[in-house]
């Protein structure tokens, strides 16, 4: 584990606010979903992605598919991924 150097205080709500440089670096926007692990004393948060998500849509779909290894897209998501690279080889 590689420590930042940042340190945060919890408000009295509970919540912990992420710098802008590191939600930048970990592509984390509002409203993404986090998955929270605790290990002793240890606390991870993660970036959710629900089992068999696209990784364009986010939709989980019995017809989504794995073309390489981590790389599952959705029929929808598939579409968008072509049109885009016809888009930029055009």
């Amino acid at each position: 584990m590689k420590s930042t150097g940042v340190i945060r205080k919890i408000d009295p709500l509970g919540r912990l606010v992420f710098p802008i440089e590191l939600r930048r670096t970990m592509n984390l926007n509002e409203g993404d979903p986090m998955e929270i692990f605790v290990d002793g004393d240890f606390v991870l948060l993660k970036k959710y992605q629900a089992h068999r998500a696209c990784a364009v849509t986010g939709q989980v779909l019995a017809e989504n598919k794995e073309f390489a290894p981590g790389l599952i897209l959705s029929p929808e998501g598939a579409q968008i991924l072509f049109d885009q690279l016809q888009k930029e080889n055009s």
